[in-house]
């Protein structure tokens, strides 16, 4: 019987890791025809609480809705096979040109993406604050974190989001009843959480030592841990780590970030191009690894205590803060790095203004990757 459902989940994510085109909101679309509607595997109630789960904890918001699935149906060989066969396609492609980058940095298409980088993020931002500023609080806090960025390290202002939120917001809506997903006895609810936690003091004590591989699983690990808001809020956490230290280029960072957005599957498979571009093939791996680990360790953790987390209205709260403060940091990404070094002349700036119009007009991610890649060699 494990050996079908394993079968199954390589049948129905196989396909998916190739083929799911446009972040993690189409992600979750591609997710539910695939899992609700055309397999059955759970109600769309359920699969409901699934997607609640993802938003309420950092993390790659879809890849842990996937490996929820996963793990509903196989247990944690469910959940790893379906996180492998949905990651492994552009972590292999981003991996690839990672490894490749030093001949390329140069390039007229690269700067082109850099340019469109500006754009996609731009239509981020815009769609992010459609969905999460719900009043005047949260656009409070938005612009509050904005403004703060600029003197102000990045987590402080998540955290003081996450208590503002405790205190002034109660999100309202329907939670939706959906039939029990399968339990996840105690030991591993609590072992999970303890294990995030313990994982982000152990790390940032080893890193003190100044040995590289320590260095680099914490800068990955905590990038992973404290991303809210989807995939491309990692923009931000891996630049303080990886461009701030010097580890990596300002340019061959964004380079990378634009060629994720021609990639299927999720926008983590950023921190692979990232790991490969520091430390090769090793650091590809371990980069892979400890940016997809949080969101693991936390899938286990939240399918235990979720049942809490959903009905307290103060974490609730909490959440809808920290949603609200990213907003915020994201359209401080877009300005400094990605305007201020991407975005450096007429050309880049057309290709820019280019990019958000073809995703405001629903051209495909990838399309405008290429597009950019293409204008880029032609002009720049």
């Amino acid at each position: 019987m494990c050996k079908n459902m394993l079968a199954e989940i390589r049948r129905a994510f196989g396909p998916l890791g190739w083929t799911s085109f446009g972040g993690p909101a189409a992600h979750l679309s591609y997710f539910r025809t695939e899992v609700v509607q055309r397999r059955r595997w759970m109600t769309d109630n359920t699969y409901a609480d699934l997607v609640s789960l993802a938003q309420f904890t950092p993390g790659p918001g879809s890849s842990k809705v996937g490996m929820a699935i996963g793990y509903d149906r196989a247990g944690l060989t469910g959940m790893a096979y379906s996180w492998l066969w949905f990651t492994a396609p552009s972590a292999l492609i981003m991996g690839v040109f990672g490894l490749s980058l030093g001949t390329l940095a140069d390039a007229g298409w690269v700067h082109g993406l850099l340019a469109a980088a500006a754009g996609v993020v731009a239509h981020a931002v815009v769609g992010m604050a459609h969905k999460l500023i719900t009043g005047p609080v949260t656009a409070a806090f938005a612009v509050a974190t904005f403004a703060s960025l600029f003197w102000l390290p990045q987590l402080l202002p998540i955290l003081l989001a996450a208590a503002a939120g405790a205190l002034l917001l109660r999100p309202t809506g329907t939670l939706a009843q959906a039939p029990p997903l399968r339990t996840v006895p105690p030991a591993l609810g609590w072992g999970s959480a303890i294990l995030f936690f313990g994982l982000l003091v152990v790390l940032r004590l080893a890193a003190l030592s100044g040995v590289r591989v320590f260095e680099r699983a914490s800068a990955f690990y905590e990038s992973g841990a404290l991303v809210f808001g989807g995939g491309h809020v990692v923009l931000p956490l891996l630049e303080e780590k990886f461009v701030a230290s010097g580890w990596v280029s300002q340019a061959d960072f964004l380079s990378g970030y634009s060629l994720a957005q021609a990639m299927p599957g999720p926008l983590f498979t950023f921190a692979t191009y990232v790991g490969a571009v520091d430390g090769g093939i090793g650091g590809a791996v371990l980069g892979t690894l400890c940016i997809f680990l949080p969101g693991a360790l936390l899938t286990l953790a939240g399918l235990y205590f979720w049942g809490i987390f959903r009905a307290n209205p103060r974490v609730r709260g909490a959440f809808a803060g920290v949603n609200a403060a990213v907003v915020g940091l994201l359209a401080h990404a877009l300005w400094d790095p990605i305007i201020t070094h991407g975005v450096t002349g007429a050309g880049q700036t057309a290709i820019a203004v280019g990019a958000f119009a073809a995703l405001v007009f629903k051209a495909p991610p990838w399309t405008v990757a290429l597009g950019a890649a293409a204008l880029g060699l032609a002009l720049l």
